[in-house]
């Protein structure tokens, strides 16, 4: 009997741990097999090279495989939806960004609440987006370029990553400020809008900074301003969009989140994880390249950062009077 009496509280103690979220065992040895990593936009963007970097550092760290796995449309919600949708085993991980802040007061109907239904893990990075035009257009700055929008409003258009993106929202915040009358063409990433650009069927794009660096380090594209407040510290050479027209901001910033009820031993444990990557100087230095600064953060700290960036946002969206339905 006391055997069975023994039996009996083991099983409920194994029982309390899974109502908990995880056996006793599950985040001790976390991970133990691949982990899939949802990324909302198209291969060879922006987003996908942060991804791809931060997950090699990681897959080496745990000696498992963080596997990328790119679910582009909708502003990134379609990854969004489907990381949600996922058991909160930590095995399942979203990308997760601006474009989710600035999904929640410019999509109407999105069939969740980001904010309720995921839980905050790290803070990668801090970019802004930068302003790249077509090596067509008869501009050099911003000054000049807004003299050429005044002078053919709607004949202009401006590509972006998706409907919601910081791409797509720099250039609505720019509209705004400026009354630059430019015509909006969403693709499914902004790798795909650049062969478009690169021959003048759109005219720019405020791309992430990283991918439109590339670009326009390459000739293919020419580089005006950052989107920054000031000067970005590794381009210091490229003018902010702030000099010409004044309060203009409109930065973007990179993280992980998981699934809503995720084992907090998991997230801590994938916290202290990028937060070690972030102090690795060879990671520090290729996210350099790109133009990222490293921005660490406790999961409490991120999830405070994602509220602020949501409600600033909101306040972008207002100001454009843009929304998706």
């Amino acid at each position: 009997m006391a055997g069975w009496f023994r039996s009996a509280a083991a099983g409920a103690v194994f029982l309390l741990a899974l109502l908990a979220g995880t056996a006793p065992s599950q985040a001790a040895s976390y991970p133990d097999h691949p982990v899939h990593w949802l990324i909302g936009f198209t291969p060879g963007g922006p987003v996908d090279t942060v991804a791809r970097i931060m997950a090699q550092w990681l897959s080496d760290h745990f000696g498992q495989q963080f596997i990328v796995e790119n679910r582009a449309g909708s502003g990134g919600n379609i990854a969004t939806a489907a990381a949600i949708a996922a058991p909160p085993d930590g095995y399942t991980l979203l990308f997760s960004g601006a474009n989710n802040a600035i999904s929640a007061s410019l999509y109407k109907k999105l069939p969740f609440d980001f904010a309720r239904d995921t839980t905050p893990v790290a803070s990668f990075m801090q970019v802004p987006n930068l302003l790249v035009v077509s090596n067509a257009m008869p501009v050099k700055n911003v000054r000049e370029f807004l003299d050429y929008c005044m002078a053919n409003p709607g004949k202009i258009s401006f590509a972006s990553s998706g409907n919601g993106t910081s791409v797509h929202m720099s250039a609505e915040l720019f509209k705004a400020m400026t009354k630059c009358d430019m015509v909006h063409v969403p693709y499914r990433g902004s790798a795909l809008a650049f062969p478009d650009i690169i021959s003048n069927k759109v005219q720019l794009i405020f791309d992430n900074l990283p991918s439109a660096l590339e670009q326009a380090r390459g000739g293919s594209v020419r580089a005006l301003a950052v989107t920054s407040p000031q000067r970005w510290p590794s381009v210091p050479d490229i003018p902010a969009i702030a000099e010409t027209v004044p309060g203009y901001e409109s930065s973007t910033f990179y993280g992980m989140s998981a699934p809503k009820d995720t084992p907090p031993e998991i997230v801590d444990t994938l916290n202290k994880a990028v937060n070690e990557a972030l102090k690795d100087p060879k990671l520090v230095a290729r996210l350099a390249e790109i133009g990222g600064v490293p921005k660490p953060m406790t999961p409490a700290g991120y999830g405070r950062f994602i509220a602020e960036e949501t409600e600033k946002w909101r306040k972008v969206v207002a100001f454009a009077g843009v929304s998706v339905d």
